[in-house]
């Protein structure tokens, strides 16, 4: 996709390797059908305009600057991108190094904090995200925004942070396989989650 300065970045695995968990139609259909309306759309919403210029990161700081074309593509964009590198064929379990430390001091144990993150995730009405992110001070904590939103945007209501971790409960996720039981498709996420890009993350935000 070479029609601006946003490109859609390939899924690192094949539709189906997520199975039984998450669908390869719906994998598909995410990736290639939504994932790519977002980029197209993101495109046309800067074409021409100073923002062609900017990075990602710097469009999601200045949201509440931007017009809901710009926001809500920016967004659905950059959540997406990282979305498909926190699932893994191979994941799952719980995680290890300096990101399992901070989760255990930060919300007591790993149960504890998979208990918070299965209500932000289910009780977030309507489409949106759950996300754990580290804050300014080095401290993680649990939210869900609405829509494309994510904690990188300045906007009110949003608990500042870079996440870590995110769960897209939009009904496109799931609705193919598990209908309208979001809490079925949230179980299911656990079995998929990659620790390993996870704790990579946390540690970058640490540094930065």
């Amino acid at each position: 996709m070479a029609d601006g300065p946003f490109t859609l970045p390939p899924l690192p695995y094949a539709f189906n390797a997520l199975e039984p968990h998450i669908d390869a139609r719906t994998m598909e259909i995410h990736h290639d059908a939504h994932h790519k309306t977002y980029v197209s759309k993101l495109n046309e919403a800067v074409a021409g305009k100073p923002e062609e210029k900017l990075p990602l990161a710097d469009l999601l700081a200045t949201a509440s600057k931007q017009p809901d074309a710009i926001r809500n593509n920016a967004g659905g964009h950059y959540n997406h991108s990282m979305f498909w590198t926190l699932l893994a064929q191979k994941g799952g379990g719980q995680p290890t190094g300096a990101l399992a430390t901070a989760i255990t001091k930060d919300f007591g144990s790993f149960d504890k904090f998979k208990e918070e993150f299965t209500k932000a995730a289910t009780t977030r009405f309507g489409s949106g995200w759950a996300w754990l992110s580290v804050d300014k001070a080095g401290k993680l904590f649990i939210s869900n925004t609405p829509n494309q939103d994510n904690p990188l945007m300045d906007l009110p209501g949003i608990q500042r942070g870079t996440p870590v971790l995110g769960l897209d409960v939009w009904e496109h996720a799931y609705y193919l396989k598990y209908q309208n039981k979001r809490p079925d498709y949230v179980a299911a996420f656990w079995n998929v989650v990659n620790w390993p890009e996870a704790d990579k993350r946390f540690t970058s935000a640490k540094k930065s």
